[in-house]
């Protein structure tokens, strides 16, 4: 009875932490280029009971007498599937199709990775104008540097190519190219990445360094669409589901907690 108030409270444990993580979840169905989290569970070790042996007639008993002592969070895993497209009115709103990354540089000159591009045109120490996120943190071309428009341009003029490209009309309203493309990078592992907070991924040895997609030819090409977000891969509809099991899950555990008291209440009125 003892081991069952044990395990029935590791199951409460794995089950908060899952109902958190499903809250995570639904609090984040408007963030852009938000992913899902799911938690997974594996179970503790087993205390064997019966051992391997034979009847009294010598005959063989193979199999054992093991009991569970209980579940815990194994890992949370992050799903990046792809979020639907929300149109936008913002003309350096960019959304990605495919399996790539913005590169951004934070405050502390550390480079993150984000699915969020919602990002506006700043102003560079230099007073050029530079691509930033609403942060303020500094978006990072295919090179690995900041993107400025060094000349006389006109920032709501500039549209952007399928492949990142900054593109400027020139005296014939043809677009050209301008000399700053978006890096879009990939992982080999995007499940690896580390959770920084507003929709900011950290490269790890798990994922693996960052595929810069320009240079490399053995990845498949992300599309960068403009006026367009990419909104959260949420689905609400599942998540109440999970929400439903998980709180039913806990209220099992927690009523195998209330009947080993009363069992244990009863052993205890034996000496009466």
């Amino acid at each position: 009875m003892i081991r069952s108030l044990w395990s029935a409270a590791t199951g409460m444990n794995a089950q908060q932490t899952n109902v958190d993580t499903i809250a995570n979840n639904l609090a984040n169905v408007n963030t852009v280029g938000y992913k899902s989290q799911v938690s997974q569970f594996k179970s503790l070790l087993y205390q064997t009971l019966q051992t391997k042996t034979t009847t009294a007639e010598g005959a063989a008993k193979p199999v054992t007498s093991q009991v569970g002592l209980g579940v815990r969070n194994s890992s949370i895993n992050q799903i990046f599937t792809q979020g639907s497209l929300i149109a936008s009115e913002s003309g350096t709103s960019f959304a990605i199709e495919g399996d790539g990354f913005f590169a951004v540089k934070n405050g502390n000159g550390e480079i993150n990775y984000t699915r969020n591009g919602d990002f506006i045109w700043g102003i560079s120490p230099g007073k050029a104008p530079m691509l930033t996120t609403t942060d303020g943190n500094v978006v990072l071309d295919n090179k690995g540097n900041s993107i400025l428009l060094n000349g006389t341009y006109v920032a709501n003029k500039i549209t952007i190519s399928s492949d990142g490209t900054l593109m400027y009309p020139d005296e014939n309203n043809n677009l050209v190219a301008l000399d700053h493309t978006i890096g879009i990078y990939q992982f080999r592992n995007p499940g690896g990445l580390e959770r920084q907070g507003d929709s900011l991924w950290a490269a790890t040895a798990a994922s693996g360094a960052a595929i810069n997609e320009s240079t490399n030819e053995d990845v498949t090409k992300s599309k960068v669409v403009q006026g367009y977000l990419e909104g959260s891969n949420v689905k609400v509809a599942d998540e109440m589901v999970n929400l439903i099991v998980a709180q039913r899950a806990y209220e099992m555990n927690s009523k195998a907690i209330t009947t080993s008291d009363e069992m244990l209440q009863q052993a205890n009125n034996l000496k009466r």
